[in-house]
Formats: structure tokens, sequence, C-alpha cells
């Protein structure tokens, strides 16, 4: 299988990679800093230098040739503001499925966020600063478009609040999720399963949150 990581160099992406390369799988990152490829190859992972915000969908496309799925694993990042909230989180991941449907990938998966169910119907939450919600917006904006979309097997997986331990193997993965905790290497776990759901035509519930729980991320995963 041939996949295409958006964001190839977070955390959550490098952990992913690793992983698809381990077993065999084609793993392509899109990256806009050069200096991150060393990262990239260290991981099993071919790198391609790409800046979403700037790329038209034929720069994108032509990236994805071949690929079997692509997964949105980008991110404005701490420190960036609500503006590039929307140019990345939103628009660059929209124009990543533009990009993928024109390249003829049949699979695209949605890493979001708990609690983008907070700012629906333009509601502000309270509590949250105005960047957080900007994020909230944009990956809601993202979600709407990708699930509106034909011709086009849409994931969209919401994870708790992320950590660095070490994975513990076990999750829960439904769509009614709506809070706690999860460590990245799980959200990982999770990802590259749901991504073979996608490819092999066993599309898992459109939407799903994912926390630390109880069931063996592949048993979750076959659920979904």
């Amino acid at each position: 299988m041939r996949i295409v990581i958006a964001g190839g160099h977070g955390k959550i992406a490098l952990l992913l990679g690793a992983a698809a390369a381990d077993r065999g799988d084609e793993v392509v990152g899109l990256v806009r800093n050069e200096a991150h490829l060393d990262d990239l190859r260290a991981a099993g992972v071919s790198g391609v230098v790409l800046d979403l915000e700037s790329a038209s969908v034929a720069d994108v496309a032509g990236a994805l040739t071949g690929a079997d799925a692509v997964v949105f694993a980008a991110g404005a990042g701490p420190g960036s503001g609500a503006e590039r909230k929307d140019t990345v989180d939103h628009r660059a991941a929209v124009l990543l499925a533009d990009a993928a449907q024109r390249a003829g990938v049949p699979g695209y998966l949605l890493i979001s966020s708990i609690g983008v169910d907070r700012v629906r119907d333009g509601a502000t939450p309270s509590g949250v600063d105005e960047v957080f919600t900007a994020y909230l917006r944009a990956k809601l904006a993202a979600e709407e478009d990708l699930l509106a979309r034909d011709g086009l097997r849409v994931s969209v997986l919401r994870p708790a609040s992320l950590t660095d331990d070490p994975g513990t193997g076990s999750v829960r993965l439904a769509p009614d999720v709506d809070s706690g905790r999860v460590t990245r290497a799980d959200v990982a776990a999770a990802v590259l399963g749901l991504v073979d759901r996608l490819v092999d035509g066993r599309a898992p519930a459109p939407v799903l949150g994912l926390a630390e729980g109880d069931v063996p991320v592949a048993e979750a995963v076959a659920r979904a």
C-alpha cells in the first residue's frame, strides 16, 4: 500500500510513517521544511517538500500519484494565530482532498480534534481562547467539506487530549467519545488500522472519537 501523509514531520505522522514502513508499506511524507527530510528517512519514509499553504491542486496531485490513501496530519502548530488555523487546518485539508480526487486516491483520513462540536452553528464555547476557538472552527470546516464529497472515502478521527506517553495498545474508539486523553502512539496505531479499512472498502463510521480505553486497538478499529 502507498500512503501519503501531509504534515509528515509531526509527532503522530512520524510514528504512523514508521509503523507503516515497518510492515512494508510505501510511505511518503509531505513537509514544508527540507531540513526535516532526514528525520523522515530515519523513519523509513520518503519525503517531498511541498507547502500546502501555497501549493496548487496540480502540485499536490502530482505528489499523490499512485497513492491508496492520504492522511492529513498537518497543523498550524503552537504559537500560530487564528489566521493560520484557517489556512492550514481548514484550507490545506481541503486542498489535499481536491488533489486526492484529481489523482484518483480512494481514501482520505483527516486527523481532527475532540471538541469541534462546541463551535457548531457558530457557537462560541465559554472558557476557550480566541485562537483555540479558531482552531476548532477550522477543523469543523474541514470535516464538513470532506464529509460532503462524493467519490472519496473519508474517515474523520477526533483524538482526545494528546500525550507523549508510551502507547498502551488499548483505546476507546467510537462516535460518542468526546473527552479524555490518548497517547500519540495509540493515535498512530488507530490511524493505520482505519486507513486499512478505507483502502479495502470497509469504511468505518465517518466520524470517530478516540481516547484511552480498554479495547485493543485492532479490535476497536474492527468494530468502528
